[in-house]
This record gives C-alpha cells, sequence and structure tokens, in this order.
C-alpha cells in the first residue's frame, strides 16, 4: 500500500486564510509613511520646473512654446513605463520596483547641474517622466498589499495627499532655494532626497499580505475569482469611466504643475513668494478634502452603500466641479473670486485619485491588480504629454497672453467637464462585477 504523501504547506501569498490584521499593523502604517513620503518626492520633483519657469526661460531665453515642449517631455515615456512596470509587477516585488524608481529620480535631475541648455532640460525631464510614470499607480499597489479592501480609503487619501504636501512643501521650500541659491539647487536637493528615501525604503518597504488573494480581507464575490482577459476588463465601464476621471484630473494637474506659476506671475503680478503661497494653499486645500472624503467612503462601504455612489461618483463630480470652475475664470472680476475659482479648479478634483484605483480594484483580480493600474495609469495620464505643449502654442499663437490663457482654461474646462460626466454616467462596480463573472 502506497503511504499517502502529506500535503504541501499552503503559501501565504497564494492561499489560506488572511493574516490577523493587527498583527502587521505597525508595519503597514510604516509602509504607508514611507509611500506618502515617496508621492511627497515624486511631485516635488515633478512641480520643480513648473516653479523655476520664470528664471529658465529668462536665463536660457527661451519661448512659451519651447517651456512648454520642454514640460510636455515628461510625459513622452510616462504612460508607456507606467504600462510596461505595470506588467512586470506580476513578477517583480514592490520593493524593488520603487526602490529603482526613487534611484533614477535622482539621476534625472543631474543633467541641468551640469549643462543648462534645453536639451539637458529635455533629457532630464524624459528619464524622470519614465521613472514616475509607474510611481502612484506601484505605489497604490504596494500599499494595498498591506490593507484589505475595507480599510483602504484612508491609506489611498494619505498615499494620494503625498502629492498634496509635496507641492504644499516644495512650493516654499524650493522656491526659497531658487531665490537664494539659484534653480539648479532645487535640482541638486531634489536628487539627494530622493538617494536618502531610496535607502530607507530598501530597509524598510517589504510586500504585505494581501498582495496576491483575492480572498485576503474581501467579501466574497466582491470580484472576479480568476485572472480574465485583460481586453474584457478594460473595455467594462467602470475601468474605462476610471481612466475618464483620471484623465480629466491629471489634465488640471499638469496644468497646474507646468503653467500656473507663471500665469499667477505674469498674468496677476505676484511675487515669487506670493505664488508660492496660492499653490501651498491650493495643495492645503486637496489635502484635507482628501483626508475628509476617503474615510467617509471607508465608511459608507461598511455600510453597504453601493461603490457606484461611495466611490464612482464623488470623482466625477469632483473632475466636473473643477473643470466648471476653471471656465469661470475669464468672468471672475473680483479679485478674491478669482483666486477661490482657482483652488477649487486645481485643487477639488485631487479626490478623483485614490477613488479611481479603488473602482478599478473593485473589478479585477488581485494577481491582475498591478497590471491593470499600469494601463488605467498610462491612459489616464496622457494630458501630461499634451496639456503643457498645447497651453504653451495657444499661448504664442494668440494676440496676448492674457487672451492665450483665456483659451486654454477654456479649453481645460470643456475636457474635464465631458470626463467627469463620463466618470460619472460609467463606473458601476457591482454591474460590472456581475459581467465579469463566470456566469455573467
Amino acid at each position: 500500500m502506497v503511504k499517502p504523501q502529506p500535503l504541501p504547506a499552503p503559501r501565504p501569498d497564494v492561499a489560506g486564510p488572511p493574516p490577523d490584521p493587527q498583527a502587521d499593523r505597525r508595519r503597514a502604517w510604516l509602509i504607508a509613511a514611507l509611500i506618502v513620503a515617496f508621492m511627497l518626492v515624486n511631485y516635488a520633483d515633478k512641480s520643480v520646473l513648473g516653479l523655476a519657469a520664470v528664471p529658465i526661460m529668462d536665463e536660457l531665453h527661451i519661448s512659451n512654446s519651447t517651456y512648454g515642449l520642454i514640460s510636455s517631455s515628461f510625459a513622452l515615456l510616462f504612460s508607456l513605463s507606467g504600462l510596461v512596470v505595470g506588467f512586470a509587477s506580476a513578477r517583480v516585488s514592490s520593493r524593488v520596483l520603487l526602490f529603482a524608481m526613487a534611484c533614477v529620480w535622482a539621476v534625472a535631475q543631474l543633467p541641468v547641474l551640469f549643462v543648462a541648455s534645453v536639451p539637458a532640460l529635455v533629457a532630464g525631464r524624459v528619464l524622470l517622466g519614465a521613472a514616475e510614470g509607474p510611481a502612484a499607480s506601484m505605489s497604490m499597489h504596494a500599499l494595498y498589499k498591506w490593507f484589505p479592501k475595507d480599510r483602504r480609503g484612508l491609506p489611498s487619501a494619505l498615499q494620494i495627499s503625498g502629492a498634496a504636501l509635496g507641492t504644499l512643501i516644495a512650493a516654499p521650500v524650493v522656491t526659497w532655494l531658487i531665490s537664494a541659491f539659484g534653480w539648479r539647487s532645487a535640482f541638486a536637493a531634489l536628487a539627494a532626497t530622493s538617494v536618502v528615501w531610496s535607502l530607507l525604503w530598501w530597509r524598510a518597504g517589504h510586500d504585505g499580505p494581501y498582495g496576491h488573494t483575492p480572498a485576503h480581507g474581501a467579501a466574497p464575490g466582491s470580484r472576479p475569482a480568476t485572472r480574465l482577459p485583460y481586453r474584457r476588463l478594460l473595455l467594462n465601464g467602470t475601468v474605462l469611466g476610471s481612466i475618464a476621471g483620471a484623465f480629466g484630473a491629471s489634465w488640471a494637474l499638469a496644468l497646474s504643475q507646468a503653467w500656473l506659476p507663471a500665469y499667477l506671475r505674469t498674468q496677476l503680478g505676484m511675487s515669487p513668494g506670493r505664488a508660492a503661497t496660492l499653490i501651498s494653499g491650493v495643495s492645503a486645500f486637496s489635502f484635507v478634502l482628501l483626508l475628509a472624503v476617503s474615510p467617509l467612503v471607508d465608511a459608507l462601504t461598511r455600510r453597504g452603500v453601493p461603490s457606484r455612489w461611495s466611490s464612482g461618483a464623488p470623482q466625477g463630480i469632483a473632475v466636473a466641479v473643477a473643470g466648471l470652475a476653471m471656465a469661470a475664470f475669464p468672468f471672475a472680476d473680483a479679485r478674491a473670486l478669482l483666486l477661490a475659482l482657482i483652488t477649487v479648479a486645481f485643487g477639488a478634483h485631487a479626490i478623483t485619485f485614490p477613488l479611481h484605483y479603488m473602482t478599478t480594484a473593485a473589478v479585477v483580480p488581485a494577481a491582475q491588480r498591478g497590471a491593470v493600474f499600469g494601463i488605467v495609469a498610462a491612459t489616464g495620464t496622457l494630458p501630461g504629454l499634451i496639456a503643457p505643449y498645447l497651453t504653451g502654442r495657444l499661448l504664442d499663437s494668440a494676440p496676448s497672453q492674457s487672451i492665450g490663457y483665456t483659451h486654454a482654461f477654456l479649453l481645460s474646462a470643456v475636457v474635464m467637464l465631458v470626463c467627469g460626466l463620463v466618470a460619472l454616467i460609467a463606473i458601476r462596480p457591482e454591474r460590472d462585477v456581475r459581467l465579469l463573472s463566470p456566469a455573467g
């Protein structure tokens, strides 16, 4: 008689009951803190060019179109790298991916320290964009490995708030560095910061227990339990609506990072310090919204409110409201009203970023989540390639800069309104989970 062989112990990353959420709680929040810092550095890197736009344009004698081209070059490989790394995340740990990204960020800041020229700026921005393309999606993927489905609202908000904090902190600090030591000093400081973060992450960053099994921390039937064709995943309404929301929000973000500092200085006559203060105020508004909305989403989810209303509708409404505020810029006569509209237009869309990841994750198997996050990020962030350069062209072709900015803001408002409406209508996670299920 053949002696029965003992069954192999189930691998904790692919099967078995979820671990006690309290066991690694401190580690989970340590990871969350490091990821917030990661996003802070990420957005400081993105915003430094816009904050230094005026002195760079003056020193290098470049036109609005050329500056817009430099800013848009950041997005040349941004979407492609997000797509490639998204698929790689199924085989490569988040620890390695985020460490490599931060190291490349540091290298990308170096060209302008040796040769201050348009080609050097373009080279640095292209490399930085390639390394930052997967940053938001992969850091969110890493974060989701440490928190179950009904506890992701606050961590997601904190991850995205790193962007708001990046601008909130970077705007005054980077502006001070530029004013006191020249614009190159800001690039050097950010390179050093990236190196420090990468060393801390390599020591502490590890993949969490919720990384591979859909059942871990999720209610039964909450999402498809098997791998599905990517065509089916990408063509369902929830993912398409999430992409639309991200596209509209990213349009406002790209416009803010590339042109808002220059607009405040050249059209509203603000000093560098006052412009930085206003930009920090916009980021503070975003930060408050993020901390208020995402925990509310978690609470609504635990009470059984459909995801369409708890996390789908808010992102569509946020993008549409931001678009309406931007459309009102040319008609705001009072300065205080204009500043309030600027705050809403460039701050209200922020809640879309954590929510569009949550709605996407609701219909995608965990094993395919990183890849789909990469695809959503790649398509949703295309405005970074379009908006800065298009705005520069509008400024150079208009009879005056004031008219050029009006045209740019009205065009942006239309894009954001359309995207907000698509997200509002298309995002229906519960319906799409049923359609993607084997019986659907």
